[in-house]
């Protein structure tokens, strides 16, 4: 049987573990960013991609279960790898191979904008988020369809027309970064790839 390995460059948006970056050279613009790992690290080679923070990065070199990564000058300018430290704790997801259970939505690890944390309201075990984002981006939002947030999928609860929210269970607020966040940090927002296809497909169409 042939099996296909995770080499897609898509992404479920459902984090596999919480990994921690335990190092970062800077060279120029760009930077080294390296990762330590529990699962992640099994079965990945030189060359896979890997989602950090909702970022797809490649790896380009391995250490035991530390894996290592370059982010150039404007993926650090456009996302919050640029904010990393040291000890930072970052989402981390391998590619989707093609006989993979798809469990949240397809994301492409291309981030659209960073948002902003502008409330968080703890109910309980549950928290509700909203976001500021640009307004282009609300564009290809709906209420109740699929958001990715810092690499998490969720599910939009309420679109404005420059900012959106989201309700975290408990399992989301544990096993992720998001469980961390404090009105005015920043996060790396990606949109529905199937939403960009039908706007730009409207737009098309109003031009004929």
């Amino acid at each position: 049987m042939i099996e296909f390995y995770r080499d897609s460059h898509l992404f479920t948006g459902l984090v596999e573990e919480i990994g921690k970056v335990t190092r970062i050279e800077r060279s120029g613009p760009a930077c080294t960013i390296t990762v330590a790992t529990e699962m992640v690290a099994e079965g990945v080679q030189l060359g896979d991609s890997v989602s950090i923070n909702g970022c797809c990065l490649t790896v380009i070199d391995m250490s035991g279960k530390n894996l290592s990564f370059q982010a150039g000058e404007e993926t650090l300018a456009k996302t919050s790898l640029g904010g990393l430290d040291t000890g930072s704790p970052v989402n981390l997801e391998r590619a989707l191979r093609a006989a993979d259970r798809l469990g949240g939505h397809y994301v492409s690890g291309h981030i659209d904008a960073i948002g902003h944390v502008a409330s968080r309201r703890d109910q309980g075990d549950w928290a509700e988020f909203r976001v500021d984002v640009p307004r282009e981006l609300t564009t290809q939002m709906a209420n109740k369809g699929s958001i990715a947030v810092d690499g998490v999928s969720l599910t939009l609860v309420d679109v404005g027309d420059s900012d959106f929210s989201v309700a975290l269970i408990p399992h989301t607020l544990q096993v992720t970064t998001l469980g961390r966040l404090e009105v005015g940090d920043v996060v790396n927002v990606e949109t529905d790839i199937l939403a960009k296809y039908v706007q730009q497909q409207l737009a098309r169409s109003t031009t004929i």
